[in-house]
């Protein structure tokens, strides 16, 4: 018997939520610790990202969902600079892994919800991978900053889903704000996009994810802010609308409903 296809109904593209994890977000306030730069900090990063993350993420990509990466050599354009990267976001778990595995050997930190640092056990353990949760207020705001600012002066990778919230298996971009493009704006760095596209594979039932790099985007100083955030964030939009187009396979189908 045909195994019936999986619907998910949502009202809103920009603020519906299908992670399913209801996780209770810890807040984060001035006393958090981005920045963890002492001898500590250097080797928790790098035992959990370089010993652990990247095989096991290469690893399970490879086993279980076939990974391809298409077009990372773009990277290399950006030379020493620290860069930004937006991904949509699609998987709970492969949206963790695929960054590291694009711009291996370089860093990657990642801008995420406080749930990812709430956890109980892996909450622990995501800091140390590059995790920088959103602050709650502006004491935390003021730390988060400092610490983006870090990562990209130290010539690493900072990756933003612009999206905001997971849609499992979904094979459309769903419209997102500009408001996180102004950090490359503030900066004067690069960015590029990958997006996770599901294709059709050698299983029925689990499609390859091909992932496609694109870029590099410059931030226009000869523009006004608002209008140098406007255009990355159309540049990335419409990059990765084209690269949406190579999905061949519907794991889960999602339909609008009205409100």
């Amino acid at each position: 018997m045909k195994k019936e296809q999986k619907i998910i109904y949502y009202q809103d593209e920009l603020n519906d939520e299908f992670a399913g994890d209801h996780i209770q977000a810890k807040r984060i306030d001035g006393s958090y610790r981005y920045l963890r730069d002492d001898l500590w900090g250097r080797m928790s990063h790098a035992f959990w990202y370089r010993i652990v993350a990247i095989p096991l993420a290469r690893l399970y990509m490879k086993l279980h969902f076939h990974h391809r990466i298409i077009g990372a050599k773009v990277l290399e354009q950006a030379g020493d600079s620290g860069y930004f990267m937006y991904g949509n976001h699609t998987h709970f778990l492969a949206d963790a892994l695929i960054p590291t595995m694009v711009n291996r050997p370089r860093d990657v930190y990642v801008i995420v919800h406080p749930n990812n640092v709430s956890m109980p056990v892996l909450g622990r353990i995501t800091p140390s991978l590059g995790a920088l949760p959103l602050p709650d207020d502006m004491e935390a705001a003021k730390h988060f900053v400092e610490a983006v600012d870090d990562c990209i002066d130290r010539g690493k990778c900072v990756m933003i889903y612009p999206e905001a919230h997971i849609w499992p298996f979904y094979t459309d971009i769903r419209p997102f704000k500009d408001t996180s493009f102004r950090y490359p704006v503030q900066k004067q760095v690069p960015v590029f996009c990958l997006t996770n596209t599901y294709q059709r594979g050698r299983s029925k039932s689990t499609p390859q994810i091909v992932t496609y790099v694109d870029g590099p985007f410059y931030p226009d100083a000869s523009l006004p802010v608002k209008k140098q955030k406007r255009l990355l964030r159309d540049q990335v939009y419409s990059t990765m609308k084209e690269r949406a187009k190579n999905n061949t396979m519907t794991v889960i189908r999602y339909e609008k409903v009205d409100k």
